[in-house]
């Protein structure tokens, strides 16, 4: 059987009961949300437990599984010619400690689909397809965004991976043999043809616009900085205040400043945050000692992105001064910006028009693995609308069985275009 690409359906209740199926797994309660969240942190049991069950899809697919060592699962379907290189479908499943069901595990479901579809309809791709779950796209354990990707693509060697710790001080290495993945391929991967993933937008732009699927241009430049204020703990209402050395004082001298650099506008579309804030002792009647915050800055061009690192690192050691406290900074995760293939592009664009959905172009403000495997190949993104708000990274994040399946038939066109099918092909 060989059905033209523009006649082969996604099965949008299927797909929807495989994301209902995943969510079980790492579910919580989340009071503050009001509804059942997902916690999967990156190499955990549950994470793996996640894993264990959509490889399971993937054996009864039909494909056949394979892992590298840093975790990174692929499951391959053969094409015509399986001596070409692959169109790679994936993502993530790890999720943030307030997670949804959608962020990454639709891509990887999303590629699942695509190749449930391609075997109803009886049809082979030229090109082999293969999905990938990539390890620690989030970065919330190992504090260092798309680890998985970045050792695949070869911008983090393996070892400087492996060395990386959680707040408990467990390594990604002892994660890695704990899991068995010690034996796996060696990395960095092999180049695929192209890289296609599918993605929740993680905000509100598709559905203010009331439009149904967005295509990804790029994403924005990213750097994190652990910052530790060093001061000495003193009582509140006995220390003169000239006499002290406030290292809460500092962190927050920063995050405002953060604030002021954004309203600014001198380094245009600039996004930053100060996640995470540790005071201590963290009492009401002391003046902090030590004071550890992380920052979050992003910028949608490397130019902007530089003149925002100085200026941010003028800002703490002015904010270290003011208060009389020792600063130590440390960059935990770094990524250019990035501009995605114009042929992926192009093909996911197609899709989108001649299957009649509304879209428009967009950067992504998030970091996704698409954009450390763009930097080996061709690559693109397209985005489903998120509802309440786009809101992400909490366990209100949501979306619409329908909304999922039009961006999994626009993957699934593209996908067929850029691997050939025998009407596509020569």
């Amino acid at each position: 059987m060989t059905d033209s690409p523009e006649i082969i359906e996604v099965d949008r209740d299927r797909l929807w009961s495989s994301l209902e199926q995943l969510a079980r797994i790492g579910a919580y309660d989340d009071e503050d949300a009001g509804t059942v969240g997902v916690r999967r942190l990156a190499l955990t049991d549950e994470d793996l437990a996640g894993r264990r069950l959509v490889l399971e899809w993937f054996e009864d697919a039909g494909l056949s599984v394979r892992y590298d060592r840093m975790g990174n699962v692929y499951a391959r379907r053969p094409g015509l010619d399986d001596r070409l290189a692959p169109v790679r479908i994936g993502s993530h499943l790890d999720t943030v400690i307030t997670g949804g069901r959608f962020d990454g595990a639709l891509g990887v479901l999303g590629g699942l689909e695509v190749v449930r579809a391609l075997n109803d309809a009886g049809v082979t791709t030229q090109r082999p397809l293969e999905i990938v779950i990539f390890t620690d796209e989030e970065g919330v354990r190992f504090e260092t965004v798309t680890l998985g990707s970045s050792v695949a693509a070869g911008r983090i060697p393996l070892e400087q991976a492996r060395a990386l710790t959680d707040r408990d001080g467990v390594t990604v290495g002892e994660e890695l043999d704990r899991h068995g993945f010690t034996d796996g391929d060696p990395v960095p991967a092999p180049e695929p043809y192209a890289y296609l993933e599918c993605h929740i937008e993680q905000g509100p732009v598709l559905a203010a616009e009331e439009l149904q699927v967005g295509l990804v241009t790029g994403i924005f430049a990213i750097t994190w900085k652990e910052v530790v204020f060093t001061g000495v703990a003193a009582h509140a209402g006995t220390t003169p205040y000239e006499l002290r050395h406030n290292a809460g004082l500092a962190a927050a001298l920063v995050t405002v400043a953060l604030h002021e650099m954004v309203r600014s506008g001198r380094y245009g579309d600039m996004r930053a945050t100060a996640g995470r804030v540790e005071q201590q002792p963290n009492a009401t009647n002391v003046v902090p000692g030590s004071a550890l915050m992380t920052i979050d800055m992003r910028c949608s061009d490397a130019g902007h992105m530089a003149a925002a690192q100085e200026a941010l690192d003028d800002a703490i050691h002015r904010a270290a001064e003011e208060a009389k406290v020792a600063v130590s900074v440390r960059v935990t995760a770094r990524t250019p910006p990035v501009e995605f293939d114009p042929e992926v592009r192009t093909a996911l664009a197609k899709s989108a028009s001649n299957l009649g959905l509304s879209s428009r172009e967009m950067i992504s403000g998030a970091a996704h693995d698409a954009g450390e495997m763009a930097a080996v190949g061709p690559a693109g993104m397209v985005f489903v609308p998120g509802l309440h708000d786009g809101i992400s990274h909490n366990a209100r994040e949501w979306s619409t069985p329908e909304a999922c399946a039009d961006g999994v038939a626009v993957l699934l066109r593209a996908a067929c275009e850029l691997a050939g099918t025998p009407t596509t092909a020569g």
